[in-house]
C-alpha cells in the first residue's frame, strides 16, 4: 500500500475475516493437528517451516537483514513466546478445549498490566484496569475453580487450564521484552527468525520430553490441520495483520484480541461438537469484559509494535 493511499472497504473486509477467523481457529486447527502427532513437535515443526517462509520471504524483497544481536533477541522473544507460550497452548489442548484455551490465553492482556505495574513503569493500574482485571481474574476462576454443587456445568481441566495460564504469561513476558529490544526493521524478518528459533526450541523439547513421532501413525486430518496452521495460520494471518497495521487504528487492530476467543469457542462447539456450558459462556463474558476494559485505556497514538506481531500476540492491548 502506497503511503497516504486508503485501502479498499473490501479490502479491509477481507483483512480482518481473514485474522478473526483464521487466527480464531488456529485453536482447533491444533486440536485436530496433536490427535496423531506429538504436541510439541508438531508445534516445532510448524514454527520451522513458517519462520523458513517468511525469512525466504524477506530476503527475496531484500529486507534488512538482521544482526547477531538482533536474531539473540528473536530467539529470546521466540523462545518466551513460541516455545513456552504457544507450546504450553498445544500440550495443554490434549486436556482442554480449543474453545476453553482460546479464552484461557486471552488474558495475555491481564499478564501484561500485572508485569507493567511489577517491573515495567511501575505505574499502577487505572481505575478502569483495575475492574478489568479483577473482572477478567473472576472469569478464570469460575472457569477453572471446582464446584461442590456446580449448577452451571463444570468447569476445564485444572492441569490443563494451569498450563495455559502459564503460557499466557510466558507469552507476556516476551511481549514486555521485545517492547525494548532491538528487533530488525523488518516484520517479516523479525517474525521469521522468532518463528524459526522458538520452532527449533520446541523440537528440541519434544526430544528432551520423550515425545517420538510415526509418521505412519498420522492421520490425514492431522496433516491437513498442520499444512492450514503453516500456510494460513502463520503466513496468510500474518501477512493480513502486518498490512492492517498501515492501513487501520489500533484500535481496531486491537479488536482481534476478543473477538479471537469467541470465534475459536463458536468454532469448537459447531465443529468438534465441544460443550458450551453456562459456566463457560459466564467466564467467557467475563474473561472478554475484563480484556475489552483494558483495551479501551490505550492511547491512540500508541501503534501496534511490529516486531511483536507473532501470532495471538495481544502487545497492544494494554500500557
Amino acid at each position: 500500500m502506497k503511503e497516504n493511499e486508503r485501502p479498499s472497504s473490501a479490502a479491509l473486509t477481507l483483512a480482518f475475516a481473514t485474522v478473526y477467523l483464521v487466527w480464531g481457529s488456529t485453536y482447533l486447527a491444533i486440536q485436530y493437528a496433536i490427535a496423531t502427532v506429538p504436541p510439541l513437535y508438531m508445534a516445532g515443526v510448524r514454527y520451522v517451516l513458517a519462520g523458513l517462509i517468511l525469512l525466504v520471504y524477506g530476503f527475496v524483497t531484500r529486507a534488512p537483514k538482521a544482526s547477531l544481536t538482533q536474531w539473540r533477541t528473536c530467539a529470546i522473544v521466540g523462545g518466551l513466546m513460541l516455545t513456552c507460550g504457544n507450546g504450553a497452548v498445544t500440550w495443554a489442548e490434549q486436556r482442554v478445549p480449543s474453545g476453553l484455551t482460546a479464552l484461557l490465553l486471552a488474558t495475555v492482556s491481564l499478564w501484561i498490566v500485572l508485569l507493567n505495574w511489577g517491573f515495567g513503569t511501575r505505574a499502577k493500574p487505572t481505575a478502569s484496569q483495575t475492574g478489568g482485571l479483577l473482572i477478567g481474574l473472576a472469569g478464570i476462576a469460575l472457569l477453572v475453580l471446582p464446584s461442590r454443587h456446580d449448577l452451571l456445568g463444570k468447569g476445564v481441566d485444572v492441569l490443563g487450564a494451569c498450563v495455559v495460564l502459564a503460557g499466557a504469561l510466558s507469552w507476556a513476558s516476551g511481549t514486555m521484552y521485545a517492547r525494548g529490544a532491538v528487533l530488525p526493521s523488518s516484520p517479516w524478518m523479525t517474525n521469521g527468525a522468532e518463528m524459526l528459533a522458538g520452532g527449533v526450541f520446541l523440537v528440541i523439547a519434544g526430544a528432551v520430553g520423550g515425545e517420538k513421532m510415526h509418521l505412519s501413525a498420522v492421520s490425514t486430518q492431522s496433516l491437513l490441520a498442520f499444512a492450514y496452521l503453516v500456510v494460513f495460520g502463520s503466513v496468510v494471518a500474518f501477512s493480513a495483520y502486518t498490512w492492517l497495521i498501515k492501513a487501520t487504528t489500533p484500535a481496531r487492530l486491537g479488536t482481534y484480541a476478543y473477538v479471537n476467543p469467541a470465534v475459536a469457542v463458536l468454532l469448537g462447539a459447531v465443529i468438534a461438537g465441544e460443550p458450551v456450558t453456562p459456566r463457560a459462556l459466564l467466564a467467557m463474558f467475563l474473561i472478554l469484559s475484563g480484556v475489552v476494559m483494558l483495551s479501551l485505556v490505550r492511547k491512540p497514538r500508541e501503534a501496534p509494535a511490529v516486531g511483536v506481531s507473532v501470532e495471538q500476540c495481544q502487545a497492544s492491548l494494554a500500557e
